[in-house]
């Protein structure tokens, strides 16, 4: 099997870089500023995504969009949530997920493979405990654009799910997180590896339990 995960230089995207080595599959890291063992990717750039997408000539069995960014914690209502936090959030957490995959297609489409994208609980109406507005909206929209790939890749052989991997003890979690790295990315390569056409378009919690929208 043929991997490439996004954001996989720390926290969740780092533990399932480590799975999948460990389980001996070819499995391609990267970074927006990679260190040793990851390859170059601004998902924020359709050029760097366009590049990595020469140089990894195998079919792509599974991509796993994890590259994202919690840019407005703590923003005042009154006086926060510039524009420029929206956009940057938007590039990387909604229109870097798209890159990304449309730079794969060709790969994912050989292998009738599969996307996974990593959102969030606080993509949920049913979550809506306010604040976070930037983060919140992004992590919305991309459970939509999901979805929607869904149907369209559906025919191609290629499945999408979609994620909340839990509230996981990371830069971006904190140390009072309810889970660890090993625990979400447990969960989340066995929903992965059960993810087929006939599931595409779910969104599911990192226990496989359906999440509600």
């Amino acid at each position: 099997m043929t991997v490439l995960i996004t954001g996989a230089s720390r926290g969740i995207g780092a533990g399932l870089l480590a799975h999948y080595r460990a389980s001996g599959e070819t499995v391609y890291g990267t970074a927006r500023h990679p260190s040793e063992g990851l390859a170059p990717l601004d998902v924020t750039d359709p050029d760097s995504a366009a590049v990595l997408a020469t140089k990894i000539t195998d079919p792509l069995d599974l991509l796993v969009c994890n590259a994202g960014v919690f840019l407005d914690r703590g923003q005042s209502l009154a006086t926060g949530y510039p524009p420029a936090l929206w956009a940057d959030t938007f590039a990387t957490n909604v229109t870097g997920v798209f890159l990304t995959i449309q730079a794969f297609l060709p790969h994912l489409r050989a292998a009738k493979g599969k996307i996974a994208i990593i959102s969030s609980q606080m993509a949920s109406d049913t979550k809506a405990t306010g604040s976070s507005y930037i983060y919140r909206a992004s992590k919305a929209a991309v459970l939509n654009l999901g979805r929607n790939l869904a149907h369209d890749l559906a025919p191609d052989g290629v499945a999408v799910g979609i994620y909340h991997p839990g509230w996981v003890q990371t830069d971006m979690g904190g140390a009072g997180a309810a889970i660890t790295v090993a625990q979400s990315v447990a969960g989340l390569t066995r929903c992965f590896s059960d993810l087929s056409v006939g599931s595409t378009g779910c969104f599911l919690s990192y226990d496989g339990s359906v999440h509600p929208y």
